[in-house]
């Protein structure tokens, strides 16, 4: 090959990188992120068609692709469901006929609890719940407001309707293309904590979606009818708690979760903060990340990579505008992360297409500088508005990276110990890598703080706790009241990534070993890793993970106890995939 050919096939990879790149920010810019073309049985290609499928039900072909775009399965056979009764039909339809039955919301995540990668021509029925499972209702005739949603709705949409009737939420995902069900299943979380001297709404809570759940609707197998039927579990019912975050192992088509009164919020960002002063010991003077989360209870850090000060977000209830504020009344404030400028898109493509990992430095830099120029020519470093214009600030157009994720139980007092030590390490395992020529993070760290799912923020009594949620208390730890979300991003087939994720997940789990802070997984991220995949290590998938929900959690409410409700109510495990099977969930 010559050099003429090698420019020519260059060119041809930018090409598609910068026509992929369209294609995502054109799907964001009409309706969020849209899934790929439809294909009728008619055009089905080789995947034979399913016998017997309900006539009422339009039956379809469509690709599922995640977030980052490293799940991707082609012609995978789709429906969409108007109502309830439909899904059921569905249900009972696919354990018939031999085919598995997975919820497709907006795909927007990064672990394989639907569909595994590259699968071909799978034995599954999707049930698209974003196209008709959508209503919402919300009533507020009781002590507390509560709203109920079907599990197809965006949280975009949810909280929409809650502001229109003067209803919010302390925290939410910062995605608006999330669907309620995807949410409720992965126990989906914002970052929160209270302030110091600030009491809980009523209504409310400083943990995950999933805590504010005061009943679903579910379809579950039935052994006096011997079909899959719909039925309600009420909070208060024990078997709820396997159900109020499954991890992908129950269908859920509609929720009552508790809500409170709306809240202005103030976010204000800082870019000035050394990390050796936000992350610095625990006990040590200046603006720390603690010192923020005892003035205003809600914040979040990103940090790209080779740079020396994280991008600092704090939100504080703030009933008045503050005078140098910039009110907003739409959510997404942050253009200039949700579209890349030309030289971001030039470095990502550099990076991603053509393997130039050592403009790694140089790409984390170059993001640092993009964001202080956004939030100047925007005005976006001190925003005011209702909370979901303030909590909702990523778009289908920001960049798709893959990531893993983890949450670090612990005290309150002890997050800023957490912090150093974590930064601490990152930094020198980054150095190192980077003085072998290797660069397998391109993406930043983001760091988060939330409450734990306390069942005492459920309104009305007995209401059980998230058993498989990653933030569940410990009650052999009553002390621990925390969460510390650490996330680091890359992007999907970056070199030596997996090693990278490997040797953090295996510092995390011994550095956080139970005695003042303990690790779980994210489920949403990636986890579980070897050196070549995520979701791959047999001892973290049959030990390490169902153990971190066995350890310190009562014998009749363990990853045990809703592993036999989720079987109970799916014996023929029509909503597992590989993932969970290889989990034993």
């Amino acid at each position: 090959m010559n050099a003429r050919d090698d420019q020519q096939q260059a060119i041809s990879r930018r090409r598609n990188f910068l026509k992929k790149t369209a294609k995502f920010t054109a799907a964001g810019a009409l309706a969020g992120w849209l899934p790929l073309a439809r294909i009728s049985p008619a055009q089905a290609g080789n995947c034979a068609t399913p016998g017997n499928f309900p006539l009422d039900i339009a039956l379809y072909k469509q690709t599922f692709q995640n977030w980052a775009g490293d799940i991707k399965v082609d012609d995978v056979w789709t429906c969409a469901p108007d109502h309830a009764q439909q899904v059921v039909k569905v249900v009972n339809w696919a354990r018939d006929n031999g085919y598995k039955v997975r919820p497709r919301g907006m795909m927007h995540n990064w672990s394989p609890l639907t569909v595994p990668a590259g699968a071909v021509c799978p034995s599954v029925i999707l049930l698209d719940t974003t196209s008709h499972l959508t209503a919402v209702s919300i009533d507020t005739s009781g002590a507390v407001p509560q709203v109920t949603a079907q599990a197809g709705i965006s949280m975009e949409a949810l909280l929409t309707a809650l502001e229109n009737a003067g209803l919010g939420l302390t925290a939410t995902p910062a995605p608006g293309d999330l669907s309620l069900g995807g949410v409720l299943a992965i126990n989906g979380h914002g970052t929160a904590v209270p302030a110091k001297n600030e009491q809980r709404p009523l209504g409310a809570t400083y943990g995950s979606l999933s805590n504010l759940v005061l009943s679903l609707k579910a379809v579950v197998y039935d052994t006096v009818s011997r079909a899959y039927i719909l039925k309600t579990f009420v909070r208060s019912d024990p078997e709820s708690g396997a159900l109020l975050a499954h991890v992908g192992r129950a269908l859920i088509v509609e929720a009552t979760l508790q809500v409170s009164p709306n809240q202005r919020l103030r976010c204000q960002s800082w870019t000035n903060i050394p990390y050796t002063e936000m992350f610095a010991p625990k006990g040590a003077g200046g603006r720390t990340f603690s010192s923020f989360l005892d003035s205003a209870g809600r914040a979040e850090a990103i940090w790209f990579p080779f740079t020396d000060h994280p991008w600092l977000k704090v939100w504080s209830v703030s009933p008045v505008k503050p005078a140098f504020a910039r009110e907003t009344t739409v959510p997404f404030n942050y253009t200039f992360s949700d579209n890349l400028p030309a030289n971001l898109n030039d470095l990502a493509y550099k990076i991603a297409t053509l393997g130039q990992g050592g403009l790694t430095p140089l790409f984390g830099q170059t993001q640092f500088t993009v964001v202080g120029g956004g939030l100047t020519f925007t005005g976006g470093w001190d925003l005011w508005g209702w909370s979901k214009n303030l909590l909702l600030y990523v778009k289908p157009t920001t960049l798709r990276i893959t990531a893993n994720g983890y949450a670090v139980l612990t005290r309150r007092d002890n997050v800023q110990r957490v912090l150093n030590e974590f930064a601490t390490f990152y930094r020198a395992r980054v150095a190192a890598y980077q003085a072998l020529a290797r660069y397998p993070m391109n993406g930043p760290v983001e760091i988060r703080v939330t409450g734990l799912d306390q069942p005492g923020d459920v309104a009305g009594a007995n209401g059980v706790s998230p058993i498989l949620s990653a933030i569940r208390p410990r009650p052999d730890h009553a002390d621990w009241d925390v969460a510390v979300w650490l996330d680091i991003l890359t992007f999907p087939g970056t070199p030596y990534a997996n090693e990278f994720y490997r040797e953090v997940e295996q510092w995390l789990e011994a550095n956080y070993n139970g005695n003042d802070a303990a690790v779980r997984p994210e489920w949403s991220k990636g986890w579980g890793y070897s050196n070549q995949a995520a979701w791959a290590d047999p001892i973290a998938l049959q030990t390490t993970v169902p153990n971190a929900f066995r350890t310190g959690q009562p014998a009749g409410s363990n990853w045990d106890s809703a592993v036999a409700v989720l079987n109970k109510y799916d014996p023929h495990r029509l909503y597992s995939s590989a993932l969970q099977d290889s989990l034993g969930l």
